[in-house]
């Protein structure tokens, strides 16, 4: 059974890959490579060098698909804090994609929820931003929606890749690549850039300036709190703006109806 589920994986990928989404998904996705693996390396010394063993490490890698979970859950573990503080922690550090998931769902809802599930294990902060940037509205033909999943699953394959290999190269280089070299820094330069492609409009201009403006001030809450206050002061403002432009270009478009009609009344009048 396991051989022939390997071959049937080995069969799916063989086809995957000669489809014209996913080798565009994986174009996409591998200027931000560099970026991931960085982070990845950072995220695997840290682990070896936290007290855990070489097995735990590399279970952890596995299961949390989340450098920032797994970076913030670790030293509570090592210190033997309650289950449940450490799950809060991860669960706090990683709520922006609740908000991630929340936005593409229009765009897999369709799916099976096993498929669905599969799917959201591979949601991470620069397949996210990569996908968005691609499918701006959700597609609307069978056809759209295969080429859209193939190309999602390009995004996940990469970045599942780049990720699993530069962890498992950083926990077994552990004892030769210090923490002091900064690689972290790499993978937040990378998100910055594909970010900043998506500032489009001045809505989303505004929305990057208040969030950003957000997690400095509130820097200092605990568990990364300051992502969840930055995302919510972003949304909030955004969706006001919004509201607002759209009551008064309402109003705008009233008028001139009202101008119109007063017009129509005078014509028939003198006439």
């Amino acid at each position: 059974v396991g051989g022939r589920a390997v071959v049937s994986i080995w069969r799916d990928v063989k086809r995957e890959a000669m489809n014209p989404a996913f080798t565009g998904g994986v174009r996409d996705m591998l200027p931000v490579t560099p970026g991931i693996a960085a982070w990845g390396i950072t995220t695997g010394v840290a682990l070896a060098n936290s007290g855990l063993s070489l097995v735990e490490a590399s279970a952890m890698t596995l299961f949390v698909f989340a450098g920032s979970s797994q970076l913030a859950a670790t030293p509570l573990i090592m210190s033997g804090a309650p289950l449940w503080v450490v799950w809060l922690t991860a669960l706090c550090v990683n709520l922006r994609f609740a908000v991630f998931s929340a936005h593409v769902r229009p765009f897999f809802m369709r799916f099976p929820l096993l498929r669905r599930t599969v799917y959201a294990y591979l949601l991470t902060d620069t397949s996210y931003v990569v996908f968005i940037k691609r499918y701006p509205t959700v597609p609307e033909t069978d056809a759209q929606r295969a080429h859209m999943e193939s190309y999602w699953r390009a995004l996940g394959f990469v970045t599942w890749v780049a990720w699993m290999g530069s962890s498992f190269m950083g926990i077994a280089l552990s004892s030769v690549i210090p923490l002091t070299w900064g690689l972290s820094f790499a993978g937040i330069l990378a998100l910055m850039g594909i970010s900043c492609s998506l500032v489009t409009t001045r809505l989303r201009a505004l929305a990057a300036t208040l969030s950003g403006t957000a997690a400095v001030m509130a820097f200092s809450m605990p568990m990364k709190l300051n992502i969840l206050v930055a995302v919510g002061v972003a949304v909030a403002m955004s969706v006001l703006i919004e509201k607002s432009g759209r009551s008064a270009y309402a109003g705008h478009d009233a008028l001139d109806v009202n101008a119109g009609d007063a017009d129509t009344s005078g014509g028939e009048k003198r006439g």
